[in-house]
């Protein structure tokens, strides 16, 4: 250690103190590199999880056929009351809840679905999250 007295910041901390107060992954000794090496890896496999899964959508049908239209009365009643009172509460709740009747109809119109693929490919894709998800973890021990 050297002679001089550390300098001390204003809330009585020295700044030696500070730098050498780093520590790994949940506050541990090392495991930065297996940490990084562990989020590669996940990163890795939830790209090719994604780009695997196939989203189609439909129209949506909530009380029969081609009753979307009514779900869109609300955000039109709203919208109209804001251009009449851009202060109206009503307006403002009624411009939301259509909105958010129409986003969920959206939502619930999509449908996923894994594309076919080999066992390989499949065993790549899960070990790659499984093995990011590992390393990660394991990071998160002391290694002092």
């Amino acid at each position: 250690m050297s002679d001089e007295p550390n300098e001390v910041d204003g809330d009585g901390s020295s700044r030696q103190d500070r730098s050498s107060a780093f520590r790994g992954p949940g506050g541990t000794q090392g495991g930065v590199l297996e940490f990084v090496g562990g989020v590669a890896l996940f990163v890795l496999g939830f790209y090719l999880v994604l780009s695997r899964v196939m989203v189609f959508s439909y129209f949506p049908r909530w009380f029969g056929d081609n009753t979307f239209g009514i779900t869109m009365i609300p955000f039109l009643i709203g919208v109209g009351m804001l251009f009449f009172n851009g202060k109206s509460i009503v307006g403002w709740v009624l411009t939301g809840l259509g909105l958010l009747v129409i986003f969920a109809a959206v939502v619930a119109s999509l449908t996923f679905n894994f594309q076919p693929t080999s066992l390989f490919h499949t065993l790549l894709i899960f070990g790659c999250l499984a093995g990011g998800l590992g390393l990660m973890a394991r990071a998160l021990r002391d290694h002092g």
